[in-house]
């Protein structure tokens, strides 16, 4: 039997997403490291986009999305963690240039 790789296709409006590192620990405008359990509310995280279905319209492979990483499916690639949601369970793409949005930049 052989070991073949098998590439993975997102289906229909759901997008394959990996958070990103800079996710967990955070510091304070005064310098205080906040660990990555503290929670005061619930946070939205940012993550890059690794796979996109046929029917997904607003985001690309590569693309950065803001989501909340509660109650989303997790899964396992070759020992890297990916949550999976619908299209319409994220908040944000953060692109080069849009035609309209915050001002903001990351």
């Amino acid at each position: 039997m052989t070991d073949a790789k098998l590439e993975i296709q997102m289906l229909h409006d759901r997008v394959m997403v990996r958070i990103s590192p800079e996710s967990g620990e955070r510091r304070s405008t005064g310098g205080i490291v906040i660990p990555a359990t503290a929670q005061v509310a619930k946070r939205l995280v940012w993550g890059e986009v690794f796979g996109v279905g046929s029917h997904v319209r607003t985001v690309k492979v590569g693309d950065q999305v803001l989501f909340s990483p509660d109650e989303q499916f997790e899964v396992e690639v070759q020992g890297q963690a990916y949550l999976v949601m619908r299209e319409r369970d994220l908040h944000a793409v953060a692109t080069e240039q849009t035609e309209q949005g915050t001002g903001l930049y990351l």
